[in-house]
C-alpha cells in the first residue's frame, strides 16, 4: 500500500522552524555530542520494532554521519555544519512527537529526514560520487593520494555550485510561484 500526503508551505515552515531552533542550540552542542545522538536514533530504530517507512527513512541518517565521519572526504567549514545543523534536530529529546511513543514516535523524525536529505541532496551526491570513486580506485590498485584529494576538491566544488545555483532558483521561483498560490520553502 502506498500512502502520500502533501506538506503545505505552512507545515513546512513549521519543520522549518524546528529546525532552526535547534541549529540555534547546535552551534553551542559538541559536535561529538551530536554524532552520538544520531548514532543512537539509527540504532535504537535498528533495534526496535517500527513501521518500515520510517526505519527506510531514519537509516538514511546513517550517510550523513559517515559523511562527518570519513577522513578522507573531510567536511569542513559551512559545509560540516549544514550536515551537522541537520543531525542536531535527530538528538533533540522535545521533537513534535516523542520517540518513546509505540509505532508513531519517529514519524515526525521521517518526515524530517526527507526534508533534510532533499536540501542536503547535493552534499549526499557529491559523498556518494566520491565513495564510488574510492571504491573502484582501490579495486583497481590504482589510487594515489594526490588523485583522491583531486576528486574530492572538485567533488566538494560541484556541490556548492549546485547548492548556490539552486538557491538562486528558488529566489527567482519565489515570485512567480506565489503569484500561483505556491511558494517553494526550503528549510534553509
Amino acid at each position: 500500500m502506498k500512502v502520500t500526503f502533501e506538506l503545505s508551505d505552512r507545515d513546512l515552515l513549521y519543520f522549518r522552524d524546528c529546525l532552526k531552533r535547534v541549529r540555534g542550540g547546535a552551534r553551542s552542542a559538541d559536535e561529538r555530542v551530536v554524532v552520538a545522538g544520531a548514532s543512537r536514533l539509527v540504532k535504537d530504530v535498528l533495534e526496535g520494532v517500527v513501521p518500515e517507512f520510517v526505519r527506510e527513512r531514519i537509516l538514511k541518517l546513517d550517510q550523513l554521519i559517515r559523511m562527518l565521519q570519513d577522513k578522507e572526504w573531510r567536511l569542513e567549514g559551512d559545509d560540516r555544519a549544514r550536515v551537522l545543523n541537520a543531525l542536531a534536530y535527530f538528538v533533540d529529546p522535545d521533537d513534535l512527537i516523542p520517540d518513546k511513543l509505540p509505532g508513531i514516535g519517529y514519524l515526525d523524525d521521517a518526515i524530517m529526514v526527507e526534508l533534510v536529505v532533499q536540501e542536503l541532496r547535493h552534499e549526499i551526491e557529491a559523498y556518494d560520487d566520491f565513495c564510488a570513486f574510492r571504491t573502484r580506485a582501490r579495486k583497481e590498485r590504482s589510487l594515489d593520494g594526490g588523485e583522491l584529494e583531486s576528486r574530492r576538491v572538485a567533488l566538494q566544488s560541484r556541490m556548492r555550485r549546485r547548492r548556490m545555483r539552486e538557491r538562486a532558483s528558488r529566489r527567482t521561483r519565489r515570485g512567480s510561484e506565489r503569484a500561483r498560490g505556491r511558494s517553494p520553502i526550503g528549510l534553509w
